[in-house]
């Protein structure tokens, strides 16, 4: 045994300790007198209520020593999920190759202690410092009374979830240089909120780029069928050759998009150019990492009055300048439907009109005009915008709405986006392209030409249909709901807004779609509150950096 290593025997486990090594000089004693997993005593047992100051210390001084020591059973068993905690922390030595673990604590906050984590991560024979930050909390155990870390995969790595694992090894894709549309780099520091898109382009696109692997240390997630990458990385200890893939995406609005959303929480926001259907932009703030831009399936509010009044046009049943009276309340099948707060009524409100102050009762009284039936708009929808078939190919995973043929209340709920349907903001800035240039053109962020993927195809709209939807998103910009967040923008300019109701929530999702030439974009702010609130000046300002 080298020299500055001690061995003991605690209650028949035989011990190593390391001199000098953080926590691995835990105190012998305490595991004796109810510090260790099978040491504790009958008085602590019986103990009720949050730990204490001095349970949280021993609790996490014995966690903290047994995982440094690569002790992953020992370490398990301070937790209130032995199985999970040891297979994770087993895996933390043998798959992800961390060695040399040194853990230092910082002050605890009640029963919460935060730490530093410092380790070499080893790997045929190249080694690299492994440093980061994270926390635990200590709980009372429900059945043995004892104080034991309330375990989560967090613990061992801030950015571990339910059923991931850390594995070192040779990457399973080569690494990506990811370019804009002028050639300017996308790297995750510079545009953070990317950071989940670039590991699935590299994932999906890293062979094709031309790219040869390295090795590192990934976290690797369990499942793999939520469009989320099979791995992020972490760490690398031998560098391969990028590959170049160029991307639709425009720095500058990417830039801008990722600073809007800052500014809202749960929000998220795509710009996409009308003329030819490439992504510009793609930004989340959420606190789960979710793609909710391109994966989000949520109700789009009054946003979903573009669709309705396509179908409406489309059908004969009224015109931008055709009546569509904005009555208090609207009934329909027994459900009564009402406006925001303080819309006044108007008996003699066109299309127009009802669509700028966004009046949920002037479209509900007419979706039971002949020849609309139940399956009107969900015809609308997949026909004339291409949405809702489950066939879009951006390049990444995404979801493509879905407006379903409904009957009853949710045949009314469904005109006015709440009901059945279900949305995100690339569906919605598709939505506003097809409206404004007649042609749908299915949204992309990798050429198709890399690998031969077919692009949803669609009928579009009418020219005429066209023309009055983008007359009457621009008086919605100019004169309507949507005008205190299009302020200042120059050019030929439109909007819609939405407030989408949720149950359980009291205050609504924020929606808005809007175009500025040939950029379009549209945001939610989940309970954002009014459209223009919260989505507006996120639409706003990816708009301003798209002219």
């Amino acid at each position: 045994m080298s020299k500055g290593v001690k061995a003991a025997v605690v209650g028949g486990v035989f011990a190593v300790m390391v001199g000098g090594a953080g926590y691995g000089v835990y105190n012998i004693v305490s595991a004796v007198n109810g510090g260790g997993g099978s040491g504790t005593s009958a008085a602590e047992t019986e103990k009720s209520g949050p730990p204490d100051q001095d349970e949280v210390r021993r609790t996490s001084e014995a966690f903290f020593a047994a995982w440094e020591k690569g002790q992953a059973a020992e370490a398990a068993s301070y937790t209130d999920n032995a199985q999970a905690a040891g297979a994770l922390l087993t895996g933390y030595g043998e798959e992800a190759r961390v060695g040399e673990v040194r853990i230092t604590p910082g002050t605890a906050t009640g029963t919460t202690v935060p730490f530093t984590v410092k380790g070499t991560v080893t790997y045929d024979g190249k080694s690299e410092p492994l440093s980061y930050r994270s926390e635990l909390t200590v709980v009372r155990g429900q059945t043995t009374g004892r104080a034991l870390v309330d375990w989560d995969p967090s613990v061992v790595h801030p950015d571990l979830k339910d059923g991931d694992t850390l594995v070192t090894e040779e990457s399973a894709a080569p690494p990506i240089e990811a370019v804009d549309r002028d050639g300017t780099v996308l790297t995750k520091e510079d545009h953070p909120s990317l950071g989940p898109v670039l590991d699935t382009l590299r994932e999906k696109y890293g062979e094709k780029a031309g790219g040869t692997p390295g090795v590192e240390l990934v976290i690797r997630h369990a499942g793999g069928t939520t469009g989320e990458p099979a791995d992020t990385p972490l760490l690398t200890l031998a560098k391969g050759k990028p590959g170049t893939l160029r991307t639709t995406l425009s720095a500058a609005v990417q830039s801008a998009a990722e600073k809007a959303v800052r500014g809202f929480a749960e929000s998220s926001v795509v710009a996409v150019k009308p003329s030819t259907g490439e992504v510009l932009a793609v930004a989340n703030h959420r606190a789960d990492g979710f793609n909710a831009a391109f994966q989000g399936q949520v109700a789009p509010g009054s946003t979903m009055k573009i669709i309705t009044a396509a179908m409406l046009i489309d059908h004969g049943v009224t015109s931008m300048n055709g009546p569509a009276p904005c009555p208090p309340t609207a009934t329909w099948q027994s459900q009564t439907f009402k406006n925001l707060t303080n819309m006044q009524p108007d008996d003699g409100a066109t299309l127009a009109n009802s669509f700028l102050r966004s009046c949920n009762t002037a479209f509900i009284k007419l979706i039971d005009e002949e020849p609309l039936t139940d399956a009107s708009l969900t015809q609308e929808a997949e026909e004339r915008f291409g949405l809702g078939r489950g066939d879009w190919k951006t390049g990444i995973a995404s979801f493509d709405g879905s407006v379903p043929a409904s009957g009853g209340p949710d045949r009314a709920a469904n005109a006015i986006g709440q009901g059945q349907v279900q949305m995100n903001p690339l569906n919605m800035a598709s939505v506003t392209a097809t409206a404004i240039t007649g042609t749908f053109r299915q949204p992309y962020l990798v050429s198709p030409e890399l690998d031969g993927r077919q692009l949803r195809q669609a009928g579009g709209l009418r020219a005429g249909t066209a023309a009055q939807l983008k007359q009457m998103m621009r008086l919605t910009a100019t004169q309507g709901t949507g005008r205190d967040a299009m302020a200042g923008l120059g050019g030929d300019i439109g909007a819609k807004t939405g407030s989408a109701e949720v149950d359980g929530k009291a205050t609504s999702d924020s929606w808005f779609t809007g175009f500025r030439d040939d950029v379009a974009a549209a945001a939610m702010a989940q309970q954002g509150g009014h459209g223009g609130d919260a989505a507006g000046p996120i639409v706003a300002a990816v708009l301003r950096a798209g002219g």
